[in-house]
């Protein structure tokens, strides 16, 4: 077993490891046991009842938590023409509408957090799949990071600023989201927490049976795990 600091050790023994908490618990535990020196995040781990390797089993979604993610979120938009001005003029970062462009990324540049595009542009888009897909950064319509109005762009844009958060099942089952940081309010956890949980229940593969939702945990950036009831967190109304 890894061995822990004593801070970490000081921390988790506030924490009871053979308790599943109530939500609002549970977020109030973590906020208390975040000893990191920086502003850490807290991140909510699930492990589902559905098996990955199978297609009809896949658990994937796209949240938008209306506390946002207490972070700066750098977005990037393919696109040309006068989709790449409204690209520009809604707050985009960066605007890919060119050769020169794509040739920087497929050199391996990848500074951003969020990327979005225009159907118009994705057989360009298309060819930087190695580049982009091992890093989340591949726009694709199950994600909803794709349009083909450049209408949508200014939502979009504001949406990947404010705290829309992609998440998707792993191979051993589990789910791994940040939803804010320690320094949030207790309130804006629980709101941010809540629509977590109402997207990952709307998520369900009809495919999925039996217990869906088997296990939930709570931690911040190096602090100790917080177990969470299921039951209870999936009771709770969205966003609140």
């Amino acid at each position: 077993m890894a061995k822990h600091g004593k801070k970490y050790n000081e921390a988790a023994q506030k924490v009871d490891h053979d308790k599943a908490y109530g939500p609002a618990e549970a977020l109030q535990l973590v906020k208390d046991t975040s000893y990191a020196k920086f502003n850490a995040t807290v991140e909510v781990h699930f492990r589902l009842g559905v098996d990955p390797r199978q297609a009809d089993q896949q658990v994937r979604g796209v949240v938008v938590l209306p506390a946002g993610l207490g972070k700066l979120v750098r977005v990037l938009v393919f696109a040309q023409g006068d989709a790449a001005r409204v690209a520009q003029e809604s707050g985009a970062d960066f605007v890919i509408s060119d050769d020169e462009g794509l040739k920087k990324i497929q050199d391996g540049w990848t500074d951003w957090d969020v990327s979005i595009a225009m159907a118009d542009m994705m057989g360009k888009a298309g060819r930087l799949g190695k580049v982009l897909g091992p890093r989340g950064l591949m726009p694709s319509p199950k994600a909803g990071n794709i349009t083909q109005t450049a209408d949508d762009l200014p939502r979009m844009i504001t949406e990947a600023k404010a705290g829309r958060v992609e998440f998707r099942v792993d191979k051993t089952a589990g789910v791994h989201v940040p939803i804010g940081k320690a320094s949030f309010t207790h309130q804006q956890l629980m709101q941010n927490f809540g629509a977590l949980m109402d997207a990952l229940k709307k998520a369900k593969p009809s495919a999925a049976k039996g217990i869906y939702i088997k296990k939930i945990s709570l931690a911040a950036t190096m602090g100790p795990g917080v177990r969470v009831d299921p039951n209870a967190a999936q009771s709770m109304e969205g966003g609140a």
